[in-house]
C-alpha cells in the first residue's frame, strides 16, 4: 500500500471520508458540494501528485464553515497518517508561484508542530458561494491536523480567484518537495532529536 491512509469523520454538522497516496499521481475524486473547494483541492491533488479520494456531506443549508473546516481536518489527519514517522522525507521546501498577475510563497516544514502564517488578503468577501475568510480556517485545520508548520504570502495580485489558487498551488508543490523521499537519507528521521 506505500504511504497510504484512510480516515473518516461523522459529527452531527459533517460526514467526511477521504484517503490519500502520497505517492501517487495526482489523481482525485473530490465532491463536498462546494464548487469552489473541490477545484482547490483537485489543484491541490494535482500539484502534490497527492492522489485524494474526499466525500463530504455537510450542513451546507446553514453556511459552508463546517464542510469546510472538517474537510481540512479530515484530509490532514490522512496526510499525516499516510507519514508515520516521517523517516526519510526531505522535511523542508518553498514553493513561490505566479499565477498572471498574483504570486504568491509558500514554506513548509513537515514538522509535526503545526503553526500557520497566513498574510493573505482578499478584496472581495465571496468568490462564488464560498466565503474568502473560509480559506485561512482550512489551511488552519490542515496544518494543525497534517503537523505542518506553514507560511502563507500573497506578495502581490489583485484577482481574488488568482489569490485563493496560488496558495493551494503552492501548498501542493511544497508539500510534493518536502514529503518525497531523500535518497541520501532514506531511512533517518530528519531531525537532531531523532523522531519528529
Amino acid at each position: 500500500m506505500g504511504r497510504s491512509a484512510q480516515v473518516e469523520r461523522k459529527t452531527k454538522e459533517t460526514r467526511i471520508a477521504a484517503s490519500v497516496a502520497l505517492d501517487g499521481q495526482g489523481r482525485y475524486d473530490v465532491a463536498t458540494g462546494i464548487g469552489f473547494l473541490d477545484h482547490m483541492l483537485e489543484q491541490l491533488s494535482r500539484h502534490s501528485l497527492i492522489d485524494i479520494t474526499l466525500k463530504a456531506e455537510g450542513d451546507l443549508h446553514i453556511d459552508y464553515h463546517h464542510t469546510t473546516e472538517d474537510s481540512a481536518i479530515v484530509l490532514g489527519q490522512a496526510v499525516s497518517q499516510a507519514l508515520g514517522e516521517r523517516r526519510g522525507i526531505v522535511r523542508y521546501a518553498v514553493a513561490t508561484i505566479p499565477m498572471d498577475e498574483t504570486l504568491t510563497r509558500v514554506a513548509l516544514d513537515a514538522s509535526n508542530r503545526p503553526y500557520l502564517i497566513w498574510k493573505v488578503d482578499f478584496s472581495r468577501d465571496k468568490l462564488g458561494e464560498m466565503d474568502t475568510e473560509l480559506f485561512k480556517e482550512w489551511f488552519q485545520a490542515f496544518a494543525q491536523q497534517a503537523g505542518l508548520t506553514l507560511h502563507v504570502e500573497t506578495l502581490y495580485g489583485t484577482n481574488n480567484h488568482h489569490i485563493a489558487e496560488s496558495c493551494y498551488k503552492g501548498l501542493a508543490r511544497a508539500l510534493r518537495q518536502a514529503i518525497e523521499i531523500d535518497p541520501r537519507s532514506a531511512d533517518a528521521v530528519p531531525s537532531t532529536k531523532g523522531s519528529l
